[in-house]
């Protein structure tokens, strides 16, 4: 049995092909070039599956902040936090454990025992706490993502909680001639004070880190000061994808 599972981010759609051995197929494309190159215009934003070439599957599945705006015709839609528990149970095994998933433009915070939600806590409001801060400080120090990620001694302080004034106060650091080392890793420290308030309440031996901040080798250092373990998922961009193809193979299984 084939089920395909579609991530529909504010930033990139994920799109995933699995069945109960092996993920088949996976890839991503920007929202943008989603809505042009896969979707029609009438009324509302209609997507064409057979534009993705994927051939056909048994059980369509999707999640995402588009999965209620956009007619996925044949899909079941479930939200983010529920995909993105069921990828990381799939990915890590495990069934007890903290997820941290950080996103273009939110964070979720979520604490799972023997599989199930048991507490959740979200930023959807601020973006100095998600992917798109590190993303804007990266270009502003004129470095790569993977490059700034790198550096975590000896952080610059950086004060403000606002992300436009970090911006400003960042600058000003630069103009004072503080190294690049210092910089990258004020940034990163700076990002971690942010996710610390939301985490407070969600201590535990197992932090499982999902979305795009999970290839932040900085941040994960910052974290092991928390967690006993701090466990990077092997595919984080996809997991909200590859947790509704689990759901789904799940529901299967059941005869649901």
């Amino acid at each position: 049995m084939r089920v395909l599972g579609i991530d529909l981010g504010s930033r990139e759609v994920k799109v995933v092909i699995m069945t109960a051995q092996e993920t088949i197929e996976k890839f991503k494309v920007s929202t943008m070039s989603f809505y042009k190159d896969y979707s029609n215009f009438v009324g509302k934003v209609v997507v064409d599956i057979d534009k993705l070439g994927i051939g056909e599957t048994n059980l369509k599945i999707s999640t995402g902040y588009g999965r209620n705006n956009t007619d996925l015709k044949e899909f079941e839609p479930i939200n983010e936090v529920k995909a993105h528990v069921y990828g990381a149970r799939y990915q890590t095994g495990l069934e007890n454990f903290i997820l941290l998933d950080v996103g273009g433009q939110d964070v979720k915070a979520v604490r799972v025992e023997k599989g199930m939600i048991t507490d959740l806590d979200l930023n959807e409001k601020c973006a100095a706490s998600c992917g798109r801060y590190l993303e804007n400080m990266a270009n502003l120090l004129e470095v790569s993502l993977e490059e700034m990620s790198q550096h975590y001694q000896d952080p610059v302080e950086l004060n403000s909680t606002c992300a436009v004034f970090s911006e400003s106060e960042l600058i000003g650091q630069i103009a004072e001639g503080v190294e690049m080392d210092r910089l990258c890793a004020g940034v990163n420290y700076s990002m971690y004070k942010r996710l610390q308030p939301l985490l407070t309440k969600f201590r535990g031996r197992k932090l499982v880190i999902s979305g795009g901040v999970a290839y932040n080798q900085a941040i994960k250092e910052y974290l092991k000061r928390d967690y006993d373990q701090v466990i990077s998922l092997a595919e984080p961009q996809f997991n909200g994808a590859i947790g509704c193809c689990y759901y789904g193979l799940l529901k299967k299984e059941k005869g649901c």
